[in-house]
């Protein structure tokens, strides 16, 4: 099986997101009041931003604003609602000293009228909010950091520029058919799905693990031209019999890293975003270290499973700006060191 259900211990009982973490408190350095608090402002962002992602058919949140975010992209109207959702619950939260989003260019400051902590935090507003507007999965990701220097300086770049092998939590909200919570605070992958007649999370999967080897490869193949050899062999292994199945793997892919993962997690196989060449001097990744690939590596390894980008493992490698991109390798442990040892060859 790829997940646990609720555990023996849960049996019977309806666990709520700050219960299992109360619960956990004695095992998890994290799990401190202030750090309670944090998660359940964060959890009620997700659900502001949930309900909006419910409605999207119907209120004016679709399609784009017309401007352009600092990643070159086209901003769509829901990622600017759920970034400004998520910045003023959070920055009332007491327990942040800053926060970093996909969607700004520079480190966001806790305005000096709000009460102040030692966590940062680093999210993906909406992941994959292009398809908003198909009604396909898209996802809040986020990351929590302690900061390194001490709380009566301002914040650094040392305090946010920290291998993901730091984060003391991390983990995604996923908007489709129900609303599923998938956490990590380095005790194992928990998942909790919104039941909105209560409103509240409850323990819906505890201390999820990743299969040790799965039948699904997900990639964008229509990068294929862009890829360099190497790649695109490894790639389309996958499609025959000498890989670590011994027979062609299914190919899923939805163009939303927070579904593709969710599936990965759930199912096992592998989500590829590998090194591209469209700018042949500048090769590079495409997904972003900090708010993407970094904290679902922080849930792979966490659930057993492995996070690469080709040849360090992503939780080693230390950011050199905020916004870096790098190439993913994530998924099942079998498949992950299948794609490592060609990629070496």
């Amino acid at each position: 099986m790829s997940s646990a259900s609720a555990a023996p211990a849960y049996q019977g009982r309806q666990i709520t997101v700050t219960e299992h973490l109360l619960l956990h408190q004695k095992q998890s350095p994290a799990a401190t009041g202030i750090f309670t608090r944090l998660l359940y402002d964060l959890i009620l962002a997700a659900k502001l931003i949930a309900r909006s992602v419910n409605k999207a058919g119907l209120l004016d949140v679709l399609g784009g604003t017309g401007e352009v975010n600092v990643q070159g992209e086209n901003v769509q109207k829901l990622d600017e609602y759920a970034n400004r959702i998520l910045i003023h619950r959070m920055q009332r939260s007491g327990a942040l000293c800053c926060m970093a989003s996909e969607e700004n260019a520079d480190i966001i400051p806790i305005p000096e009228r709000f009460s102040k902590g030692d966590y940062i935090l680093i999210f993906d507003p909406l992941d994959g909010s292009s398809n908003i507007d198909v009604n396909i999965n898209v996802g809040t990701i986020f990351s929590i950091l302690r900061r390194n220097s001490p709380a009566e300086q301002d914040v650094v770049a040392d305090d946010v520029l920290q291998p993901g092998y730091k984060q003391v939590a991390a983990g995604y909200v996923l908007y489709g058919p129900s609303t599923m919570l998938v956490y990590t605070t380095g005790q194992g992958v928990h998942a909790f799905t919104l039941d909105p007649s209560v409103g509240e999370f409850l323990l819906s999967h505890a201390d999820l693990r990743i299969p040790e080897q799965g039948k699904i490869y997900s990639v964008n193949e229509g990068n294929t031209s862009f890829w360099d050899e190497a790649t695109a062999l490894t790639v389309a292994n996958f499609k025959g019999k000498a890989n670590p199945r011994g027979k062609p793997y299914t190919h899923r892919y939805v163009g939303s890293l927070v579904a593709d993962f969710h599936r990965t997690l759930f199912y096992g196989g592998i989500f590829m975003y590998p090194l591209d060449y469209k700018n042949p001097e500048h090769p590079k990744g495409k997904l972003r270290l900090m708010c993407e690939a970094a904290p679902m590596a922080f849930l792979a390894e966490q659930a057993g499973g492995l996070a690469t980008d080709g040849t360090r493992r992503i939780l080693d490698i230390v950011p050199e700006s905020l916004h870096v991109r790098v190439p993913l390798y994530i998924g099942s442990r079998k498949d992950v060191e299948h794609v490592m040892g060609r990629l070496r060859q």
